[in-house]
């Protein structure tokens, strides 16, 4: 995945022959999976980053496999909640007020997303992806013996507060409904899970179905994998723009020379909508910061994944290091480093684990996600260019639906039946068009949630701010 040599390659444009037919825009593990499966079937593909492979959020997120998240983070509450977030730096939730008008048409559509008839129609999409993916996944480390951390021993959910547990409760009631797994645990029982838990821990939920790897070494392996399958990965390749010729895009500008394939597929993650701008073609996507750090891994660290559900902040074993994931910032495409942000992280390991204190700093991270309104990712061709795929807008859930998306990519491609069903996550959804029902819904008119008036007295907030 170096730079190439040929000279045909880095001296002005490169025509794509009929058999090298497939661009990939986008070296994280959604673009990478898609060349995997591409290349896999014997299809000529190309994929291009403007950085190295895994470079941005693929690389330091919480590596959680989690078919168990299937409540999208436009939810009942949420707006509630983020009225009282709204300015403090350090919550885990914080909206940057500014003057974006992309920003503000996103927070309308995401508070038109909270209620329980778009939450509802939203779970079952999301657990169909994720156990899909979590099927592919396990497939993919076992036929290739892929050395990259993977274990399935479960998500456990820590809570120490009564308010907290009880919420936690009523969401894996909730997605019990939907057949979601869970057990309930008492204090007793969480330590019998996890020993070394503050004190002030009382009880926890247990997902059995969720597993762990570590996220930047199952990306690159698994492009070594496309790569030893005829793909062709190339770094340091960043597109500028797009030509088109009626609804077709008839050449990719890169900073390398001008690329011609038949079909394109965007996979650059929160860049999506600066890159798709060039087609005058608008993706409602926000990029959302998030913040890890990486320490070395005690004898006393946790050997099964946590959440810290009051502080929102993800603990996963990574073999000889320990990571902590957190924190959900909409600033815009701003990589800067927030320190009161990194220290709430630290402050939160140490409100729910023993022996967090002097621990041997490996890395801070911080990386963006791309998030859609209603927490669904966009899959599918564009309903304006004939020739162009977008797979973008996964949120916190890049890693978990990684091969199921990279799989739909080809299923798409090549015009095969889709593993999942692809009319919920098209982009033409938010223009209008109405999403598959959920059965437990039915054609009964979903009623307002209880705080819609709520809802746009946050909105409204937020935009007198700006």
């Amino acid at each position: 995945m170096n730079v190439p040599s040929d000279p045909r390659v880095l001296g002005g444009a490169r025509h794509l022959d009929k058999r090298e037919d497939v661009l990939i825009i986008g070296g994280g593990v959604v673009g990478v999976c898609a060349a995997y499966y591409l290349a896999g079937q014997g299809r000529s593909v190309t994929l291009v980053e403007k950085d190295d492979i895994c470079a941005g959020a693929s690389y330091g997120n919480a590596g959680l496999i989690v078919p168990s998240y299937a409540i999208p983070l436009a939810a009942p509450g949420v707006l509630t909640q983020g009225l009282k977030w709204l300015l403090d730096a350090d919550s885990p939730l914080y909206i940057k007020p500014r003057l974006d008008l992309e920003l503000v048409r996103w927070l309308w559509q995401f508070q038109a997303a909270c209620h329980e008839g778009p939450m509802r129609r939203s779970i079952p999409i999301l657990l169909a992806l994720g156990r899909t993916s979590h099927t592919l996944l396990k497939e993919l480390v076992a036929s290739n013996d892929l050395p990259c951390g993977y274990e399935q021993k479960g998500w456990l959910l820590l809570f120490n507060s009564r308010g907290g547990f009880q919420e936690g409760y009523k969401e894996a009631r909730l997605l019990q409904e939907y057949g979601v797994e869970s057990q309930v645990l008492d204090a007793a029982g969480v330590r019998r899970i996890e020993p070394n838990v503050t004190p002030s821990v009382i009880g926890a939920i247990y997902y059995p179905e969720d597993a762990h790897l570590i996220p930047n070494r199952f990306v690159l392996e698994l492009a070594r994998l496309a790569e030893s399958l005829g793909a062709s990965i190339q770094t340091g390749m960043e597109v500028l723009g797009f030509e088109t010729s009626g609804r077709r895009i008839s050449a990719v500008v890169t900073t390398r020379g001008e690329l011609h394939p038949n079909q394109v597929v965007l996979a650059t993650g929160a860049w999506s909508p600066v890159v798709a701008r060039d087609l005058r073609w608008r993706l409602p996507i926000q990029s959302a910061k998030g913040y890890s750090i990486t320490v070395k891994s005690t004898p006393t660290s946790p050997q099964v994944p946590l959440y810290l559900s009051e502080s929102k902040v993800a603990v996963t074993p990574m073999g000889e290091m320990l990571r902590f994931s957190g924190t959900l910032e909409l600033t815009g495409l701003d990589l800067s480093v927030n320190r009161r942000r990194v220290a709430a992280i630290e402050r939160a390991t140490r409100q729910y684990l023993l022996g967090m204190e002097r621990l041997e700093l490996v890395e801070i991270w911080r990386g963006l996600r791309s998030v859609t309104p209603d927490g669904l990712p966009i899959i599918g061709r564009s309903d304006a260019l004939e020739n162009l795929i977008v797979a973008a807008g996964h949120g916190m859930l890049g890693i978990s639906l990684g091969p199921v998306t990279g799989k739909l990519v080809r299923q798409i491609l090549v015009g095969e039946s889709p593993a999942v069903d692809l009319r919920p996550l098209g982009v033409e959804r938010f223009r209008g068009k109405p999403q598959t029902a959920d059965p437990r819904v039915g054609s009964r008119p979903t009623r307002p949630a209880k705080h819609s008036s709520f809802s746009r007295t946050v909105f409204r907030s937020f935009v007198e701010r700006v």
